[in-house]
């Protein structure tokens, strides 16, 4: 195998296919990229068996091949060398041999047979997104994803087809969030869920416009992002039933300025239990008081002007899902919908369900 490349034409394909390699490997294999050469073009592939990450760089081959080499290691040999350069790799033996100006490098190699793949993927649905459609669902609801929860079908993002709307759901069984959006294409009802990994990998990738191909298949979701081809198997569990958790229609609704009340949160919260964050909201005649104490007698309270007539409530909250959750809606003005002290809030845009949080209480 013999090629020539440009730096950054490599280094572009090499940065986009080398974060899904884990710096701490099970198999000496996973910290490897796989490179193929032929066709004029070289295609990088890197897995750590539950993602995979295909990028193509072009290239003048000389003779084809495959090798996989050390991802981390061929990455920074990219970095280090002057802008422009012109890279000349050929295999001999068992080492990549890399040439670029008066630079010269050698790099172990273990053979491509052994670099595993992932399984061929049997699309039953298809569609084509744009990109910065899709990064805003991730974006809005991937905070509220689990982490290495028992509940290993939380550690992950609900992707939700039903007609022409596109949904995502994450929880960790403490909080809710939902994100929607329209597509062209009407498509069959079906639940997938993509694992943490996956959805953090494909919101890196994903630019803020061109379009996106997602194939779904049963085990599953690849992604098509100009020249990277992003595959991820899907966690085989079933999803909660999401729509029971969401309150419907409760009736007191407390309205306030966004960035008001979200710095308010904020600064009360620095005196807020450092292990359980709570925070209590008491809503009565126009005004929102928020308070919060420590185990060591320290005390925050402010008072929020809001839109809010309805009857005295008290109820406490962990006030960093409550700031998340804020953060995430768009526009200048918010809703937080309350049935009663002991059931969860409804954080939404008013006049909007196009994203929707939901925050359980706190007993304070």
């Amino acid at each position: 195998m013999k090629f020539t490349v440009e730096r950054e034409a490599l280094l572009s394909a090499l940065q986009s296919a080398v974060g899904v390699v884990e710096r701490r490997q099970t198999m000496p294999i996973l910290a490897n990229v796989l490179v193929k050469a032929a066709a004029d073009k070289l295609t990088l592939t890197a897995t750590d068996l539950e993602v995979e990450l295909v990028s193509v760089a072009a290239a003048e081959v000389a003779r084809e091949g495959s090798v996989t080499v050390p991802a981390r290691k061929l990455l920074d040999i990219c970095r280090s060398l002057p802008e422009k350069a012109k890279i000349t790799a050929t295999l001999e033996g068992d080492r990549l041999q890399l040439r670029a100006g008066k630079s010269r490098f050698t790099l172990s190699t273990l053979p491509a047979a052994e670099f595993p793949a992932l399984d061929d993927l049997a699309v039953v649905h298809s569609l084509v997104v744009d990109q910065g459609d899709f990064k805003r669902l991730l974006d809005k609801t991937h905070f509220a994803m689990a982490q290495q929860d028992v509940r290993y079908y939380l550690n992950g993002m609900l992707l939700e087809t039903t007609g022409k709307m596109l949904r995502t759901v994450a929880t960790d069984g403490h909080r809710l969030a939902m994100a929607e959006i329209e597509t062209a294409v009407e498509g069959k009802g079906q639940q997938i869920i993509i694992p943490r990994k996956g959805v953090l990998e494909l919101q890196r990738l994903l630019g803020a416009e061109g379009g996106l191909e997602l194939a779904i298949g049963t085990n599953h979701i690849r992604a098509q992002i100009g020249d990277i081809r992003f595959t991820s198997k899907l966690i085989d569990g079933r999803f909660p039933e999401y729509g029971r958790v969401i309150p419907k229609d409760p009736p007191r609704v407390i309205s306030a300025d966004k960035e008001t009340l979200r710095s308010a949160l904020q600064r009360t919260s620095i005196l807020a239990n450092e292990k359980y964050r709570g925070i209590r909201l008491a809503a009565a005649g126009g005004v929102l008081t928020l308070q919060a104490h420590n185990p060591e007698q320290e005390e925050a309270e402010e008072q929020v002007e809001v839109g809010y007539d309805g009857e005295a409530i008290e109820v406490g909250f962990n006030v960093n899902y409550l700031v998340d959750a804020i953060g995430a809606i768009d526009g200048t003005a918010i809703e937080v919908a309350l049935t009663d002290a002991n059931s969860s809030c409804l954080v939404r845009a008013p006049g909007s369900s196009a994203c929707l949080y939901v925050v359980m209480p706190m007993r304070l």
